[in-house]
This record gives structure tokens, sequence and C-alpha cells, in this order.
């Protein structure tokens, strides 16, 4: 039996867009691992508990317009999954998943054109 895709919005894998994770008392700077318009996973060097809040801050190109010029992108966002990538017995770092909370149509849209650009 195959099993159909359940997500609402289609994601895009690897594409390394740097991004800011801002949690009130520290910053971390990383990059996406995958990216939708309903969230997006990242790595991380510290374990963030489920449920916290956090600031995405991230540059990305704005397919929607000619010239592409970049477009930064505030939204906030909710842990929703971790789990620590533990090699040779030891946690190396820990992959996140980020729902976008309250994401803004415009946000929105500038996310969904460009993962249909890259899905081609």
């Amino acid at each position: 039996m195959v099993d159909r895709e359940r997500r609402t919005y289609p994601r895009v894998e690897g594409q390394g867009l740097s991004l800011k994770l801002n949690m009130g008392d520290f910053d971390i700077m990383t990059h996406t691992l995958n990216l939708s318009a309903s969230g997006m996973c990242c790595k991380v060097d510290k374990e963030i508990p489920l449920m916290s809040r956090v600031k995405l801050m991230f540059m990305m190109p704005d397919m929607g317009k000619e010239d592409k010029a970049a477009k930064g992108l505030e939204v906030d966002g909710v842990v929703v999954r971790q789990h620590p990538v533990i090699i040779d017995g030891q946690t190396r770092h820990y992959d996140i998943a980020i729902f976008f909370d309250n994401l803004s149509p415009k946000n929105q849209e500038i996310i969904e054109k460009y993962v249909a650009s890259k899905k081609c």
C-alpha cells in the first residue's frame, strides 16, 4: 500500500537558506533543511523543548518579482518536533521542526512561490 502525502503544502528539501532563530534570551544561526508554507526543519546545536515559541528571520528570493530581489521574512513559529542526531554515541546536533504560527498571507505567498520554483 502506498502512503499518500498528508501535507497541506509541498516542501522543498535541502535549500540551506540562512536562518536566525530567536528564543528571546538567545539567538541561533543555522540554515533550513527543508521548507514549506506551513513550516521548516533545521538543525541546531542545543536542545529546544517542544512547544517553544520562536521568532525566525531569514532571507529568500521573492519569486513574484521580476528581479527576484531577496525578501527578509520574520515569522513566528512553534517547535513541534525535535530529535538528537547521535554519531559515535554522542549527540552532535538536534533536528527540529517548526510550525509557522500566524504566517501573513504575503509571506505565505512568497514561500509558496519559492517552493514551487524549486520543485520544477
